[in-house]
């Protein structure tokens, strides 16, 4: 089908959703010779669970053997290196720890090490006290032994959804943003028609990956009887400052008791420390906010692994929240009854590991319902990642100078971030459109100060770029507008009242 043939509203597929799902969905599709679009209620990608998590790659020892969980994570994590290499993306393998602290639960590690290896997690193996110790010098003084995954990793989140999206951008794939969908129905010619507040969107296939909300749009479409709910799990985190960001060099886990699933505690691409998250069943599927009793309970469980972390470093706290389904497993599939509409649902921790199999495996039931499109011959590369100068060399960084000026004036001090930088960010493909598209780009904003610097540079350079007056410059899209008018105008309309 063409766009022309169609209408303009009119695709191939239409994707709900623009998290590392849809968009490494979105990405694996552009390969392939059709009229695609994805659909976003917020103002970027990555504005949802993909944007708040433990940014961590899972091994795959944890999820049952035999789900699909299981099998999409360790080939999630065993495609996760090649693609950052190739979309220029942080990615470290630096291995993670399951640390047992009693001896009476060791039976649990021994359990976790079987069921990885029927997994197929490869170089899995139990490291007694001492090797653990010489691992890392900062695990809990209780700690008896712990399961060692080297396959384990870290990778930016923001980094690699939004490299997927531009892929899928420069290779065809449109992106609507503010565009959250309201209603799905059949309509003739074995179409379906998304509500949209902009109009009706019509598409022969639809991927719902809409996060904590694709029960609804399921609901919408199923059998009585086949009903999908996905509750809001939500987690709360400390982010610490560079400066505490060596207390650990792996990622290090609590292992499963009886007590609860416990806190992870990790290094971040970027040189934080991260400390979280708590599981909360909750009923608010905007509910993001940090509680005094949730952050207090994470730092009691991180002491259980990792002694004296540095809490008084803390430079932020933060809540995001995972699309539980009470089977805990992923549901990925062509809903029964409804021909073309396909489930990207109920993607919990690991959903960011298996990103890069959850791409593949969707659009390949999407290339099978369309028939088989034909594939192109390659894929256009995403304009290369914006420089970072925080790790350039002066020569580099004097050469880049000279050819763009911006980028010798520094806007961020605590990340050393260029106006030449938050210029870039804002030009590319699906570029930023508020502080924080800025921030997830280029991370001015992220540093020890959270913007209290930079800020109200950044709303400068974006009203600028955008041609819009800064009042309207946001920090997370309507709604958030940073300012509410002009300090003169107010003076202006002060002084008139007493001269009245």
């Amino acid at each position: 089908m063409t766009r022309a043939a169609a209408g303009e509203n009119c695709y191939d597929v239409v994707i709900v959703g623009a998290g590392v799902s849809g968009c490494a969905i979105a990405r694996e599709l552009s390969r392939y010779h059709m009229s695609a679009c994805v659909l976003e209620a917020e103002e970027d990608v990555c504005c949802g669970t993909s944007k708040a998590n433990s940014a961590i790659v899972h091994a795959g020892f944890d999820a049952a053997t035999g789900t699909l969980m299981a099998r999409l994570n360790v080939e999630g994590s065993n495609l996760m290196g090649t693609l950052c290499e190739e979309l220029s993306v942080d990615y470290e393998r630096i291995g993670s720890l399951v640390v047992c602290t009693d001896e009476a639960e060791r039976d649990g590690l021994e359990a976790l090490l079987a069921r990885g290896r029927a997994n197929g997690v490869t170089d899995l193996r139990i490291v007694e006290r001492d090797e653990l110790r010489a691992l890392e010098p900062n695990v809990s003084e209780a700690a008896v032994a712990a399961l060692w995954a080297p396959t384990g990793a870290i990778v930016n989140p923001f980094q690699l959804t939004l490299a997927l999206a531009e892929t899928a951008a420069v290779n065809g794939v449109e992106f609507r943003f503010l565009s959250p969908v309201s209603g799905v129905t059949r309509v003739p010619d074995g179409l379906w028609e998304l509500a949209t507040a902009a109009g009706p969107v019509h598409a022969r296939v639809v991927v719902n990956a809409a996060g904590v909300h694709a029960d609804e749009l399921h609901n919408l479409v199923c059998a009585p009887d086949d009903r999908l709910e996905v509750a809001p799990r939500r987690g709360q985190y400390h982010v610490l400052d560079v400066t505490a960001g060596a207390h650990v060099r792996h990622t290090v886990f609590a292992l499963p008791t009886r007590l609860g699933k416990g806190v992870l505690v990790t290094p971040t691409t970027g040189g934080n420390l991260l400390v979280g998250p708590t599981a909360e069943d909750i009923d608010d599927k905007l509910g993001v906010d940090t509680t005094a009793d949730g952050l207090a309970e994470v730092v009691h469980k991180a002491a259980l692994t990792v002694r004296g972390v540095p809490f008084s470093e803390r430079i932020r706290t933060f809540a995001g929240l995972r699309a539980h389904q009470p089977g805990h497993d992923f549901v990925i599939g062509e809903v029964p009854g409804a021909p073309g509409f396909v489930d990207c649902a109920a993607i919990e921790s690991p959903g960011l590991s298996v990103a890069p199999a959850i791409g593949r495996m969707v659009a390949g039931i999407v290339c099978e319902l369309l028939g088989g499109p034909a594939e192109k011959d390659g894929l256009l590369p995403r304009p290369g990642p914006v420089p970072d100068v925080a790790r350039l060399g002066p020569e580099e960084w004097s050469a880049l100078v000279a050819q763009r000026p911006a980028y010798g004036r520094v806007v961020c001090r605590c990340r050393t971030v260029t106006e030449g930088q938050v210029e870039d960010a804002i030009r590319r493909p699906l570029g930023a459109r508020s502080l924080d598209g800025v921030k997830r780009r280029v991370e001015a904003g992220m540093g020890r100060c959270q913007g209290g610097f930079c800020s109200p540079r950044v709303a400068q350079i974006l009203a600028r770029e955008l041609g819009v007056d800064l009042r309207t410059v946001t920090l997370a899209g309507p709604g958030s507008e940073l300012a509410a008018g002009r300090v003169k105008d107010a003076w202006a309309a002060a002084a008139g009242e007493v001269a009245r």
